[in-house]
């Protein structure tokens, strides 16, 4: 598993809220999974604690973490 320097420097910055924990759960267990066209993946889990659905962007190559936020506007 990797991260790419916007994750790193953006994301975990931009979003102290969003425990690193929570972001390598759903890479493991994701409630949902979509594809993007590009390639990308997009992982979503609910959080307990936070009562919201976690959405994780990976690279296409299945093992880097490109962002993760709260979607609020995420409907199962």
């Amino acid at each position: 598993m990797e991260f790419t320097p916007y994750f790193q420097n953006e994301v975990l910055r931009k979003r102290p809220e969003i425990q690193i924990i929570w972001v390598i759960e759903t890479f493991h267990s994701p409630d949902f999974m979509e594809i993007q066209e590009d390639g990308r993946i997009r992982l979503w889990k609910w959080i307990d604690h936070s009562q919201k659905y976690l959405r994780v962007i990976v690279l296409e190559d299945g093992f880097t973490f490109h962002n993760a936020f709260f979607d609020r506007g995420f409907k199962p």
